[in-house]
Parts: structure tokens; C-alpha cells; sequence
């Protein structure tokens, strides 16, 4: 067992634990931060907080993690491009249409499944018996890289930095319409749709969610954007493109109803990621390629000029 110290800011405080928990630790669900707490696993100043405790801000909290409980989930050979891998982390190109973590309607079949079978056990437990080895996540439909920590000393580090934002991830998407400016910030907090539970959407008192992208090319009504995360909520990109007017090309549930012919889901890519190694410390700056699929659509829309 190994446990994760964490020290909230001044600005946590009067916050209850289990939502400051869930969101301190990336991949870590309210209701698995609620399970830690009710089993006394999480501790300040050696007494274990309760689920509605409230934070003062500054203080040392620590979370003593359970191991992996992996026995209900299946590995299975399911085809990975590894980009980067070593003992400590693994890098995936994912592809589009396959999930992340078994979830109600996706038992199995996932990306956890697949790392099971390549990995072995040797996957971090942080993340709750569903998400072994889950840092961050990318949406079923939205493809490129993702990292996985193979142990917890390797999640926690990540974690770490997916706060403080060294952990960096850039992604490339077509939006519909021309942005008037070549570049720009999307600072706007992003929670729960209020009638929707399924969707986000930019609402006051949501979580704080800032978007830098930049156009790098132009067709007749869509632009070709990069989009650099400084926060990773829930389709926090999807959001913004579509709360500034935007939507990405093929995304029925933030913008146009129908999908687009040839693409399926949204065309959106993870392509860049860089971090500092958990262990090492030494910068680790990964790419890959747009998928075919996103390719062609750049070719159909420049042939339209």
C-alpha cells in the first residue's frame, strides 16, 4: 500500500473532502474519493477525515491507496499503438470509437482491457478498480495520445503535474465557421448542463476551464485549430469551440445534429504531450500523426477553395 500526500492551497478552504478529493487526484470519481473517505483512508494529522469534512486550506492531507482490485476486469488482446513505454508509464495512440474505462453500456473492450493484457498487473490502483492505470482520459470518439501510469508512485507524479499543468496536452480539430482572430483564450468555468445531465456546458460556479488555441489554417467556413489545455475537464474543448460559436466538425452532441459523411464522431486529435518523467524528472515531448480519417476531411475541405 502506498500513500499519496497532498497539501490543498488556501483557496480550498471550506470545501468538503470528497470534492476536493475527486478532484485533486485525476481519474479519481467522487464516489471512489467517498469510498476512501468512509474506509479512514484518507487522513489529516493523523485523524481520518469524514466525506463532508471541510478543508481550511494549507493543511497536509494524506490518502493511503487500496490495491488494484482487477479480478472483474478481463485483459483482452486488443491492438495498441504504443508511442512511448517504459517501466513507469505508457503512451497510446488511441483510436477513435474505443473507450477508455469500463462504464455502464461499455463492460468491457476498453482501453483498460487492452492495457491489462499488455501490461500485465502492473498498472497504478489510484485511479479505483475500474481505471487501473488511468491518468487523464479522452472521449470514446476523440482519438490520439493518452498516458497510463504503471504504478502509483508514476500515477501520483503525473497527477501532480496534470495540476500544476507541466503535464501538457495539445490537440488539433476542425471547428465550423472562420475565427475572426489568428488566436486566443477561452476562459470560461465548465460543470453539468442544467437540463441535460449527459452534456456539458459553460455555466456560473462550474469548474474553472481555460482553452488556448490557435488557427492554423482557414477553408471556406471551417478552420483548421490547435487547441492547448491549461485545465482538462469533461469535453472541455467540444464546450468552448461551441460556447464561442464554433462547434467541431462531426460533434452532434455541441453542434450540428447530423454527422458528417466519412468522419466518425467529432474531428478531434490528441497529437502533442508533453511531461517531466515521474521518476526521472528529464522532459518527455511525444507526437503523432492526424488519423487518416481527419486527413481527409483537411483534403475535402481544401478542394472546396
Amino acid at each position: 500500500m502506498e500513500t499519496l500526500t497532498l497539501r490543498p492551497g488556501e483557496d480550498q478552504a471550506g470545501r468538503r473532502a470528497d470534492v476536493w478529493l475527486s478532484e485533486a487526484v485525476e481519474g479519481l470519481t467522487r464516489s471512489a474519493a467517498a469510498r476512501l473517505l468512509e474506509e479512514g483512508r484518507v487522513t489529516c494529522g493523523g485523524r481520518p477525515l469524514s466525506k463532508s469534512s471541510r478543508l481550511t486550506g494549507g493543511e497536509t492531507v494524506d490518502v493511503a491507496l487500496p490495491e488494484p482490485e482487477l479480478a472483474d476486469l478481463l485483459p483482452q488482446d486488443i491492438p495498441l499503438d504504443v508511442v512511448y513505454e517504459d517501466g513507469d508509464v505508457i503512451v497510446v495512440n488511441k483510436p477513435k470509437g474505443l473507450v477508455v474505462h469500463p462504464a455502464p453500456g461499455h463492460p468491457d473492450g476498453t482501453l483498460v482491457n487492452a492495457l491489462l493484457f499488455h501490461c500485465g498487473a502492473s498498472l497504478s490502483g489510484v485511479g479505483g478498480a475500474l481505471r487501473p492505470g488511468i491518468v487523464h482520459r479522452i472521449d470514446r470518439d476523440t482519438s490520439g495520445l493518452i498516458i497510463a501510469a504503471k504504478n502509483d508512485l508514476a500515477h501520483q507524479g503525473l497527477a501532480a503535474q496534470l495540476q500544476d499543468h507541466t503535464l501538457a496536452r495539445t490537440y488539433e480539430c476542425v471547428v465550423t465557421g472562420n475565427l475572426r482572430q489568428d488566436s486566443g483564450t477561452v476562459d470560461a468555468p465548465i460543470g453539468r448542463h442544467p437540463t441535460d445531465r449527459k452534456r456539458m456546458a459553460v455555466v456560473a460556479g462550474g469548474r474553472p476551464a481555460v482553452t488556448h488555441w490557435r488557427a492554423l489554417e482557414r477553408f471556406p467556413g471551417f478552420t483548421h485549430v490547435r487547441c492547448d489545455l491549461e485545465t482538462g475537464r469533461t469535453h472541455q474543448i467540444r464546450v468552448h469551440m461551441a460556447h464561442i460559436g464554433h462547434p467541431i466538425l462531426g460533434d452532434t452532441v455541441y453542434g450540428a445534429k447530423k454527422p458528417v459523411p466519412g468522419l466518425q464522431g467529432q474531428c478531434l486529435h490528441a497529437v502533442g504531450l508533453r511531461f517531466l518523467h515521474p521518476r526521472t524528472g528529464e522532459p518527455v515531448a511525444l507526437s503523432c500523426p492526424l488519423p487518416p480519417e481527419f486527413q481527409e476531411q483537411l483534403r475535402k475541405l481544401s478542394a472546396r477553395r
